[in-house]
């Protein structure tokens, strides 16, 4: 289960840097990269989300039983 949550955090980050990266671009007035490193943190942040969700209903599972 540690392992599970341990994969979304690891996504959380890689959705952060994106998210810097992108605000760097932007301040930067490179829009594209922007628009780009945006885009990427969004996937980022999905896919975190998703792990996130599933390693806590797979821990509510062990609790229950």
């Amino acid at each position: 289960m540690h392992e599970a949550h341990r994969k979304a955090a690891e996504q959380h980050e890689f959705a952060a840097r994106a998210h810097r990266t992108a605000a760097e671009h932007n301040e930067k007035g490179n829009f594209p990269a922007a628009v780009w490193h945006a885009e990427r943190a969004l996937e980022y942040s999905d896919h975190a989300y998703r792990l996130a969700r599933e390693a806590h209903n797979k821990s509510a599972e062990i609790v229950s039983l």
